[in-house]
């Protein structure tokens, strides 16, 4: 009966998503009637996806998606992992995930004793209802778990040996939490823009835009991490189109994010940040798209339904057709947000924080809108029927250097830049010590370029440079805002550093790994060597190995650098139980300075003497890339936890001290 409950369960939160749209959206809302039908729908979907976990722990292959998924000998972690690793669950997944970020919405948004912020949350209840009401539906129509199978099946096909790793455990949920979570300022915006908006709605939307931010951050550097280790490719990002997917969200939730900042201190950009928060919500529904329509192939792909991707087509269509007529008819209702901004021509100087946030956010969108291009380009000329295109890196790559390095340029003064206007004498005797460190380091970083790796990439050394110029001024900001006293750093400016210093941790990985890795595709037997960037890769011997639910050959390896103890290195290509597809295990010595990675290819002949095609890389400073993306994740939990952007509006008599003393910290 588990699969009838879990299907009961989930037709309850179908219909409780209904009543709490209709709670919100009528001419008179209903705050108990939607916080009630709400507690229904999670309640719902929480059952539904432990019926389902409970159904694999029981290795019920009775239930169509168990049999899909899993099998008897896969281990117990993956097992409920596989609750999630296919369409279905995700998709159910998806729906709670959904449901949790709307009681935090009802839980937060309403401030208290302002009957119009709390009839704002319940329009955004209700908006968040329908939203809810779509998926639903969408899973329980095309996508429900809990289909039977009969007769029962003996043994289930097993979980894509892809996602059979402890990374891939946590990747889809933090990436869900993300994609899920540029909903909560789409349904905030459109009753905004429907009702009306009121005061303190951007600093109420803050974090929620920042742990959105976070997670997407966090899910994005896991999946990117895997991909390195476990497919044999060896890089940290490929422009896969279902990579794009995740990145779009993230480069308008980070626009977004800079400028609700600008809303809230000084009811700047209200109607862009409006138009993001749409953005961002589309792009995460087209994400969905792409990877569930069959549109594309790819190693993300989770189904090629075309049912399912014309149903998806038709969601999206639809909320592009509520959203765009709302946003051009209600922009004038927004405002509400406004926290006293000046109007003074002093305000709309480009040389303040202001204009430094609208150029990032501007460098943010036409890379989002380059991504787009290149995504969707490829897919309507084969849908035209004009044959087949492939845009891949080094179109991104030509796109994206232009943007990164004038992004990172900004970033150095953008800290340094006071609110409404500054002046250049000012802001240049805030600026000096940073030039006093960039001077030097301009002459240094390209003679230690040398020196390490016998030639100059000037590309790089750039980027280093700009880097240096961000740490430094960073470190600045942070420095005058705890006045030295860095353990009562404030939470958000904290946030804000760590994420910057991600950035530039980021670049530099970056510019190292594409201006100084070596990669080569060898081909080697027992007792043969290579050498790859002054290191021995010396093949020792072949071999054979078991685990739970797989079969694997392995290669053993020895790594000789100078100076450094001989390291042993073990790659491997497994064959999973009911799987046919082989997957590579590789072999890396990891440091925080380099890695040398060694992958298996095919095998050339038979026997222990057999030969190996080998994918052999160098990849000096790639360990940065990742705990960059770490530390901007970090820092954007750490500002959304802030209990500055928690407290509510200061009342009118203290307004103008309280919001001079924000902008001072912020």
């Amino acid at each position: 009966m588990t699969g009838e409950i879990g299907h009961l369960l989930l037709m309850l939160a179908t219909v409780a998503a209904a009543v709490q749209m209709l709670a919100g959206l009528q001419p008179r809302p209903q705050p108990r009637l939607a916080a009630t039908a709400l507690g229904w729908q999670l309640i719902g979907l929480v059952g539904a996806l432990a019926a389902l976990g409970l159904a694999f722990h029981d290795n019920d292959f009775s239930l169509a998606y168990v049999t899909a998924h899993s099998h008897t000998t896969m281990p117990r972690l993956y097992t409920v992992s596989a609750v999630w690793g296919g369409h279905e669950g995700s998709m159910l997944l998806w729906c709670a995930i959904l449901a949790l970020w709307s009681v935090l919405a009802g839980w937060r948004l309403g401030a208290p004793g302002d009957e119009a912020a709390r009839a704002h949350a319940v329009r955004t209840l209700g908006v968040l209802g329908a939203v809810s009401l779509a998926m639903c539906g969408y899973v329980l129509l095309t996508s429900n778990p809990f289909v039977r199978l009969l007769p029962a099946a003996p043994e289930g096909r097993g979980l894509n040996p892809m996602l059979q790793d402890p990374g891939l455990v946590l990747h889809p949920p933090l990436l869900y939490l993300g994609y899920v979570g540029t909903a909560l300022p789409f349904a905030a915006t459109l009753a905004a823009l429907a009702w009306g908006e009121p005061a303190g709605l951007a600093r109420r939307l803050r974090p929620f835009t920042a742990a959105a931010l976070a997670f997407l951050s966090l899910g994005i550097a896991l999946g990117s991490w895997w991909a390195y280790y476990e497919l044999g490719w060896g890089g940290w990002w490929f422009w896969d189109p279902v990579e794009n997917a995740s990145l779009m969200p993230w480069l308008v939730l980070a626009a977004l994010l800079h400028l609700q900042a600008a809303q809230d201190l000084r009811g700047r950009f209200v109607q862009a940040a409006a138009w993001l928060s749409i953005g961002g919500f589309v792009l995460a529904l087209l994400g969905i798209f792409l990877v569930r329509s069959g549109v594309l192939t790819s190693v993300h792909a989770f189904a090629s339904d075309p049912r399912r991707g014309s149903t998806l087509l038709a969601l999206i269509a639809l909320t592009l057709a509520v959203s765009l007529p709302l946003g051009f008819q209600g922009m004038d209702r927004l405002g509400g947000a406004r926290t006293g901004g000046r109007t003074e021509e002093g305000a709309r100087s480009p040389l303040s924080r202001e204009g430094a946030l609208a150029a990032g956010a501007l460098l943010l969108l036409v890379a989002c809108a380059s991504v787009l291009l290149g995504t969707l380009y490829p897919l309507a000329v084969d849908a035209l029927g004009l044959g087949k295109l492939s845009v891949g890196a080094p179109y991104f790559d030509a796109v994206m250097a232009p943007l990164l390095l004038p992004a990172l340029l900004l970033m150095i003064p953008a800290t340094r830049l006071r609110w409404g206007r500054d002046e250049g004498p000012a802001l240049w005797r805030r600026l000096r010590p940073v030039v006093l460190v960039m001077g030097p380091a301009a002459v240094a970083l390209p003679l230690l370029l040398e020196a390490g790796f016998a030639r100059i990439s000037w590309g790089a050394a750039l980027t280093l440079w700009l880097a240096t110029g961000l740490l430094i001024a960073t470190l600045q900001t942070l420095h005058e805002r705890c006045g030295g006293r860095w353990l009562r750093l404030e939470a958000s400016g904290a946030g804000m550093g760590l994420a910057h210093l991600g950035v530039a941790l980021f670049a530099c990985g970056v510019a190292m790994v594409n201006a100084y890795g070596i990669e080569r595709d060898v081909r080697l037997a027992p007792g043969q060597s290579h050498r790859i960037a002054g290191c021995s890769l010396q093949f020792e011997a072949s071999g054979t190995a078991s685990g739970p639910n797989y079969r694997a050959l392995t290669a053993r390896f020895i790594l000789d650098c100078p100076e450094q103890t001989p390291v042993v290195l073990n790659a491997e290509k497994r064959a999973y139980d009911g799987s046919a597809m082989p997957m590579t295990e590789s072999a890396i010595d990891w440091g925080l300075t380099r890695d040398i990675y060694v992958a298996l290819g095919e095998q050339v002949g038979s026997g222990a003497q057999a030969a190996w095609g080998l994918r052999v890389q160098y990849r000096p400073f790639i360990r940065w890339i990742w705990i960059g993306v770490a530390l901007m994740g970090a820092g954007a939990l750490l500002a959304a936890a802030s209990r500055r952007l928690h407290r509510h509006r200061a009342t009118a008599r203290h307004a103008a001290p309280a919001r001079a003393l924000e902008e001072r910290t912020a």
